[in-house]
C-alpha cells in the first residue's frame, strides 16, 4: 500500500470524500494529538449498505428499518471510516472539529472532539474486525501522524468509560500496532521524525 498524505485543507488523497454537514471549527490554537478509533455498523450487524454514510452526511432513510428511528434528530460524523473491505471514506476535514467522541475526557482534557480525529470502523463489539481494516487504519493513521503529529490512540471506551464499549473486545489492538509498526518501518522518514504514537495499555 502506497503512503498517503493529508493535504493543506486536511482531506485525505487515498479517501473517497462524502462532504458532512455535521462539524464545525476547532478551537483556536487547539493542537490536534488524539486519534480515536470507534465501530459502526447500520442497521446493528450488517454491513455493506449506504446507511452509515447516510447518518454522517443527514440523509438518513428513516423507513429503511425500525431502528433508525431512534436515529431521528442525531447530528454526528466522524472524519473517516473505514469498511470491511478496506475502502476509506471521509466526511470532515481533520482540521475541523467532526461530531464523534459526544461527551468524553482524555488524561483530564474535556470535549476529546477539539482536539482529536475520529475514525469509525464497519463492525460491532461482537465480530472480528477484517485484516485489510488495521492496515488501511495503519497507512491512515500514518499519514495523520505525519501532518499532526498525533501521539495517543483509544478507543471511544478510554475516552467515554461507562457510557461507550467501542471499539469492542474483538478489536486486536495488538495487530494494529504491529501493522503500524510495520508501516513505521516501510516509512523511514516518519520513523526517524515521529515523537512515537502511545497505544492503551493492552493485556
Amino acid at each position: 500500500m502506497s503512503a498517503w498524505t493529508i493535504d493543506d485543507d486536511g482531506w485525505c488523497d487515498g479517501a473517497l470524500r462524502y462532504d458532512s454537514p455535521h462539524h464545525d471549527a476547532r478551537p483556536d490554537g487547539m493542537q490536534v494529538d488524539l486519534l480515536v478509533i470507534h465501530n459502526i455498523s447500520l442497521p446493528g450487524g450488517h454491513f455493506g449498505g449506504p446507511h452509515v454514510s447516510d447518518l454522517f452526511t443527514g440523509r438518513v432513510d428513516y423507513n429503511a428499518d425500525p431502528s433508525f428511528a431512534d436515529l431521528r434528530g442525531l447530528q454526528v460524523s466522524a472524519h473517516f471510516f473505514v469498511r470491511r473491505d478496506g475502502a476509506l471514506l471521509q466526511y470532515v476535514s481533520t482540521d475541523q472539529r467532526a461530531w464523534h467522541a459526544g461527551a468524553s475526557m482524555f488524561e483530564g482534557r474535556p470535549q476529546c472532539n477539539g482536539y482529536s480525529i475520529g475514525i469509525e470502523m464497519e463492525g460491532t463489539d461482537d465480530v472480528p474486525f477484517q485484516p485489510r481494516q488495521y492496515h488501511v487504519l495503519a497507512a491512515l493513521t500514518a499519514a495523520l501522524v505525519t501532518r499532526y503529529g498525533l501521539t495517543q490512540v483509544r478507543g471511544h471506551e478510554h475516552i467515554a468509560p461507562g457510557r461507550k464499549t467501542d471499539p469492542g473486545p474483538f478489536f486486536d489492538w495488538h495487530f494494529y500496532q504491529k501493522c503500524w509498526l510495520e508501516t513505521l518501518h516501510r516509512q523511514a522518514a516518519l520513523a526517524l521524525t515521529s515523537r512515537g504514537l502511545g497505544f492503551p495499555s493492552m493485556p
